[in-house]
């Protein structure tokens, strides 16, 4: 693709702040349409091409109703792409299983999981013309492989949804559609500034994200976006695969 997007959309997921923000500010820069999904919006987003959808996606029995009109909306543009990216995340509640209540475990795998799966589920019903390309990124993590102590909600969930990208995949063959999830490595960002605040006995893996801080391996967000814009959202990708940052 070009470096003009006129005709193309994201949808982005957890846009206050973050790789969300970031990236849906990258994706803006490029000239494409940004629609953004959360509890609120960044005012670094400001834009003629940027609209802010304000949704909770804690409760996502209530999503379909919010997206199908915003959906609605980019499908008679008639663009020429479209692309989901399920960014949005909570590592809330913290603590190794045994100690949160069964109504903030609830809630975490929907944000996490639930949510995501209801996004991939409307954006193909309503994007299901074949004539359009469509892409559905997956933010993963590479706790969906190595179990982090202190948060297994957030291991379970991202397993699950690399899972998602590779049922997607499996369902949609099609030239024209394309479902990858995305590890995209320590980012300097609130999540981690969150973790690294942790008690040793709510989260055990607390020194492994102190020592990320230490010795200087978070990358500005900034920096990722521009990677993953570049080689994954307006890129030839392959379908179902799981790309780290590191390959970026």
């Amino acid at each position: 693709m070009s470096d003009t997007h006129a005709a193309t959309y994201a949808v982005v997921t957890g846009v206050s702040q973050g790789f969300g923000e970031a990236l849906a500010l990258e994706l803006l820069q490029r000239g494409c349409n940004v629609l953004g999904l959360g509890r609120r919006s960044s005012p670094r987003l400001a834009h003629e091409r940027y609209r802010f959808l304000r949704s909770d996606l804690g409760q996502a029995t209530m999503l379909p109703a919010t997206l199908k009109p915003a959906f609605a909306a980019i499908a008679a543009q008639r663009p020429s792409y479209v692309c989901l990216v399920n960014n949005a995340a909570t590592l809330d509640p913290v603590g190794v299983l045994g100690t949160a209540e069964a109504d903030r475990i609830a809630t975490s795998m929907t944000v996490n999981l639930v949510a995501p799966v209801v996004l991939a589920s409307e954006f193909c019903r309503v994007f299901a013309d074949d004539a359009l390309a469509r892409r559905i990124i997956n933010v993963s993590s590479g706790a969906a492989q190595s179990v982090i102590a202190g948060e297994s909600l957030y291991c379970v969930a991202k397993a699950g949804l690399e899972m998602l990208t590779r049922t997607l995949a499996a369902e949609h063959d099609s030239p024209r559609f394309r479902a990858i999830s995305l590890r995209p490595g320590i980012m300097d960002t609130q999540m981690q500034s969150f973790a690294r605040t942790q008690s040793k006995e709510r989260l055990p893996s607390v020194d492994m994200f102190k020592g990320f801080h230490a010795g200087r391996q978070l990358v500005a967000p900034d920096i990722v976006a521009h990677k993953v814009a570049e080689r994954l959202v307006f890129a030839n990708v392959e379908q179902g695969r799981t790309y780290s940052y590191a390959e970026l």
